[in-house]
């Protein structure tokens, strides 16, 4: 038996949510077979069967999150025992087993009598809640946001657990219903007068043709990224310094070679690696700046790993450019098209996202002339990319246009004191503004 574990997707990952899985027990996969989908901070993407064989069990349901290398299912590489799985599949809902044992307690009549006093009727409902299996933070979200008490809710998943859309089905059918066990304790002689207080659960769920708000739970993805971009502002302080660079001499170089470019390797010549590389040449003179921190200690590292942020249309992603000082222009625009393409395809593995030691978020292909990124934890430094702008600029006491540039570095202040930024930056703009390097 082999078996199949959560990967790890970015640094400070350490938990994912199995959304799909794209095999059902005795089926044959072949090595490297999309098996299941993952969501994270990081990415939301397919994980390829680690052998052959057949898929005999699977230990993780759709919409569960587990830490990373936590056993999701096992392949029998033999692929000989495709009739047993099945039963093992419909022994997976392990939870009916406890289910019916945790119903029990009800049986008694001795502790209904010694409850009879209070409203233990609810309560005599709540014990088969609990031992429905684990609440997916989602579930827990959504029940906090609408004041949903659980044990009202009837599960449809495996062993009975409480998923999304068993949520979505209580507050679509009963949305007045819901405070009303709040109310009644209070006032018990008066239980008609309970849907009053529903008003304010009613302004989330107006009739129909009157609403005028929408609710939707955040993706696995989205909650993750919202984490981690807390991590990074609770973990460091953010300084932003913004530099002026003329890109004149690269447009019209990437004008004069950018059909040549497309016909020879079958892609568009960017901005981005210009940036990347000068951003490598900056890293060498301070290496600081592709540090990290370690608790008291600072930690150097030996290779320069690009991270370029793509954005998704869930989310966002940081795959790494290993290696980015070794590579010219051409590698270094190859690197981002492979990996930008494949991130939108969800093929990205496991380890082409991990490892970065400084990022370049390019915000300037939407428009935008200035912005603050944050720092992808546990780097200390972000550039990001403003969009390239014909700009009327004084030269000599004269007026030219020229291709102008905001470039910004937001970085750790524990780490990079500002005059240490604004040098590296100084670096980057002599760089771009001197291009001397050819790029065919």
């Amino acid at each position: 038996m082999i078996d199949v574990v959560m990967p790890q997707m970015g640094e400070s990952i350490v938990e994912g949510t199995l959304t799909k899985w794209l095999k059902k027990p005795g089926d044959r996969v072949e090595r490297d077979e999309p098996l299941f989908e993952i969501s994270t901070d990081k990415v939301d993407t397919e994980i390829p069967s680690p052998a052959a064989g057949t898929l005999s069990e699977v230990l993780v349901e759709e919409g569960k999150t587990v830490g990373i290398n936590t056993v999701v299912a096992r392949i029998d590489a033999g692929g000989a025992t495709a009739a047993k799985p099945a039963t093992q599949a419909d022994g997976t809902p392990e939870a009916p087993t406890p289910a019916p044992v945790a119903a029990a307690p009800p049986a008694p009549s001795l502790p209904v009598k010694e409850v009879a006093p209070e409203p233990a009727q609810a309560p005599v409902e709540e014990p088969p809640a609990e031992p429905t299996g684990p609440l997916s933070p989602l579930v827990r979200k959504m029940a906090r946001e609408n004041n949903i008490d659980l044990s009202k809710v009837r599960g449809t998943g495996a062993g009975g657990r409480i998923s999304k859309q068993d949520v979505e089905a209580y507050l679509a059918q009963s949305a007045a219903p819901a405070p009303a066990p709040v109310a009644a304790p209070p006032a018990a002689p008066a239980p008609v007068q309970g849907p009053p207080p529903a008003a304010p659960p009613a302004q989330y769920l107006a009739p129909a043709g009157q609403a005028k708000t929408r609710i939707e739970p955040m993706s696995t993805m989205r909650l993750k990224i919202a984490e981690h971009m807390v991590l990074s502002k609770r973990t460091s302080p953010h300084v932003t310094t913004v530099h002026r660079v003329d890109m004149t001499k690269i447009a019209k170089l990437r004008d004069r070679y950018k059909e040549q470019f497309k016909s020879n390797y079958g892609f568009s010549l960017t901005y981005l690696p210009f940036i990347a590389r000068a951003s490598v040449a900056a890293l060498r003179q301070f290496p600081l700046l592709n540090a990290s921190l370690d608790g008291n200690n600072i930690v150097y590292h030996n290779e320069i790993n690009i991270a370029i942020a793509v954005a998704l249309e869930n989310g966002l992603i940081v795959p790494v450019i290993r290696s980015a000082d070794e590579k010219n222009i051409l590698g270094l625009q190859r690197s981002i098209v492979d990996l930008a393409g494949r991130a939108r395809a969800r093929q990205l593995k496991p380890d082409e996202v991990v490892g970065g030691t400084f990022s370049i978020t390019n915000f300037g292909s939407y428009g935008s002339l200035i912005g603050t990124p944050v720092i992808n934890q546990p780097q200390v430094a972000i550039i990001g990319v403003g969009t390239v702008d014909k700009t009327p600029v004084v030269i000599d006491d004269a007026i030219a246009i020229r291709s102008i540039c905001h470039l910004s570095l937001s970085f750790d202040h524990r780490l990079i004191d500002g005059a240490l930024a604004d040098q590296f930056m100084t670096k980057v703009k002599q760089v771009l503004e001197s291009w001397s390097e050819e790029v065919l």
